[in-house]
C-alpha cells in the first residue's frame, strides 16, 4: 500500500475515512467478488456490521458519525426539524449541528484536514484546510473553498448528487448512467485530493449507494432487470476505494464506513395519517399541508423517518398533553404503534423507543417522544398532506433505510468491529490520529 511516502520531520498519525451513504454490510458479504477491497480490509485488519443512529436518517446519521454524539448533542433529528416552542420546521444545514466534528478536533489540535462531500455540513467551513460540503448544498460553486480548489472542481464533471427524479423513471438506464458519472467524478477529485498529499486527516463520502439502492434494491432482491448494473456501480465503487487504498502514503490508516443498511420496501407508510384515522391528529381544515395546520385539539403527530411527538402542553404553542398526563398519554400511544399493522397482518414496528433511551444532551428539547423502528418493508413518512391511505404500494422505490446492517471497515490490525454502532467511527478515528478528548466528550467508544 502507498505508491510514495512523505518526509514529515515528526510523528504525526494520519487517517483516511472514505463514507458511504447507504452500503449494508450484509451486500459485501454475501457478494466477495464484487468488493475485493472491503474483503481484503476485513481480512487484514477488521470489518462487520454495525448499527446506526436512531433514527437511521441520513440528515441525522451524518452529524452523529462525524462528532461521536446523539442527536441530543447535535441538535439534528432527522430531514425536517421542528423549531423550539413553535410549530415551524426547517431542514437542518451544517450550522444547525451544535457538536465538534472530528474534522474540526483535528483542527484545534494543529492538524490539516481535507473534507468532501459529507452531508449537512452547507456552508462549507472556511477554517477547514480544503472543503466541499455536500448534500443540501445549492452548487458546487458556493459548496467548496478554498478558490483553487472551487474553480477545479467546477471546470471538471463533479457532482454534488445524483438527481432523484431520474429514478422515478420506469427505464432506469439514465438514471444509472448519471449514478455510475458522479461516483466517477468523485472518486477522481477523492484520487486529486489524496496524491496532494498536505492533510492530516481525509474524509471523503460517496452518497451515490443511497440512490442506488432506492430504485435498484427490488430488482437486486428479486433478480429484476437491473440488479446485474446495480452490481456493477459497487464494483465499480470498491475499485475506486482500491485504488486510493494503494494510493495512500504508508503512514496513513484506512477506514471505510457506512450510515445505515438498507432491505426491500413494500409500503410507503404515511404515519400522520394514520395518527388521524386512530383519533391522535386532527387539522384546523381539509385544506392542511404543514405541522402549523395540526388543530387545538390534537395530541400527537409525526416527523420523519418515525418519529412520534405528543402535543404536550407548555411546549408546543397549541399544546394539550397535560405535563401530568403526560406519561400515560405516551404509554397509550406507544401501545397503538405496538399494535399497529399493515394490510399483510404484519406488524408495523419492530420495536417503539422512548425518548430518554437515545437521546440526551443540551439540544434535546425538540426530540420525539417516542421513535418506531420498522420492520422491514414499512417505510415510514410523514407529511401533513392529506393521502388516501396509510399504506401505498405504488412509489417508484424499492429500498428503504435500516438501523441494523450499516458496515464498517478498518484497515489496522488492532481493530475489533464487534457489538459497534455509529458513534464509534468518530472515537476511532480521534484514536487513530492521537487525538485526545475528555471521557465524557463523547457517546461512542474506539474500536482500536
Amino acid at each position: 500500500m502507498g505508491l510514495f511516502d512523505r518526509l514529515r520531520g515528526n510523528d504525526t498519525p494520519r487517517v483516511a475515512f472514505i463514507g458511504i451513504d447507504g452500503l449494508p454490510h450484509s451486500l459485501v458479504a454475501d457478494n466477495p467478488d464484487t468488493f475485493p477491497t472491503l474483503s481484503a480490509i476485513a481480512e487484514e485488519g477488521d470489518g462487520g456490521p454495525i448499527d446506526s443512529a436512531v433514527p437511521p436518517e441520513s440528515s441525522a446519521c451524518w452529524p452523529v458519525l462525524t462528532s461521536g454524539v446523539n442527536p441530543g448533542e447535535t441538535g439534528v433529528y432527522g430531514f425536517q426539524d421542528r423549531e423550539v416552542g413553535s410549530y415551524d420546521t426547517y431542514v437542518p444545514m451544517g450550522r444547525d449541528v451544535q457538536a465538534t466534528r472530528v474534522w474540526d478536533r483535528a483542527t484545534e489540535a494543529g492538524l490539516n484536514a481535507t473534507v468532501l462531500n459529507v452531508p449537512v455540513t452547507f456552508p462549507p467551513q472556511r477554517t477547514v484546510q480544503r472543503m466541499v460540503s455536500g448534500y443540501l448544498s445549492p452548487d458546487v460553486d458556493k459548496a467548496a473553498h478554498p478558490e483553487e480548489f472551487r474553480k477545479y472542481l467546477t471546470e471538471s464533471d463533479y457532482r454534488l448528487s445524483v438527481n432523484a427524479k431520474l429514478g422515478h423513471r420506469d427505464d432506469k438506464t439514465k438514471f444509472i448512467e448519471q449514478a455510475r458519472q458522479t461516483l466517477d467524478a468523485r472518486a477522481a477529485a477523492f484520487s486529486r485530493c489524496v496524491e496532494m498529499d498536505d492533510w492530516d486527516l481525509f474524509v471523503g463520502v460517496f452518497s451515490a449507494p443511497d440512490r442506488i439502492n432506492h430504485f435498484l434494491w427490488g430488482d437486486y432482491e428479486t433478480e429484476g432487470p437491473y440488479r446485474e448494473a446495480m452490481l456493477d456501480f459497487y464494483a465499480a465503487l470498491d475499485e475506486h476505494i482500491g485504488e486510493i487504498r494503494r494510493a495512500l502514503p504508508n503512514d496513513v490508516r484506512l477506514v471505510v464506513g457506512s450510515t445505515h443498511g438498507f432491505t426491500r420496501l413494500q409500503y410507503d407508510v404515511y404515519c400522520n395519517e394514520w395518527l388521524e384515522e386512530s383519533g391522535w391528529l386532527s387539522y384546523e381544515d381539509d385544506d392542511h399541508g404543514s405541522l402549523a395546520d395540526i388543530a387545538d385539539d390534537a395530541r400527537a403527530y409525526s416527523l420523519v423517518p418515525g418519529r412520534f411527538y405528543l402535543n404536550v402542553e407548555g411546549r408546543e404553542p397549541n399544546g394539550v398533553v397535560a405535563e401530568s398526563e403526560y406519561e400515560s398519554t405516551r404509554q397509550s400511544l406507544r401501545a397503538d404503534l405496538e399494535a399497529w399493522e399493515g394490510p399483510d397482518g404484519n406488524p408495523v414496528a419492530k420495536r417503539v423507543v422512548e425518548r430518554e433511551t437515545v437521546f440526551r444532551g443540551d439540544h434535546e428539547a425538540i426530540a420525539p417522544d417516542l421513535v418506531v423502528i420498522p420492520n422491514e418493508g414499512f417505510d415510514l413518512k410523514a407529511g401533513f398532506r392529506p393521502h388516501d391511505s396509510v399504506f401505498d404500494t405504488t412509489g417508484p422505490r424499492t429500498g428503504m433505510h435500516t438501523f441494523e446492517d450499516a458496515a464498517l471497515f478498518v484497515d489496522h490490525p488492532d481493530a475489533k468491529v464487534e457489538d459497534a454502532d455509529l458513534l464509534d467511527i468518530a472515537p476511532t478515528l480521534l484514536r487513530l490520529l492521537d487525538i485526545d478528548y475528555g471521557r465524557t466528550d463523547l457517546d461512542g467508544a474506539s474500536l482500536i
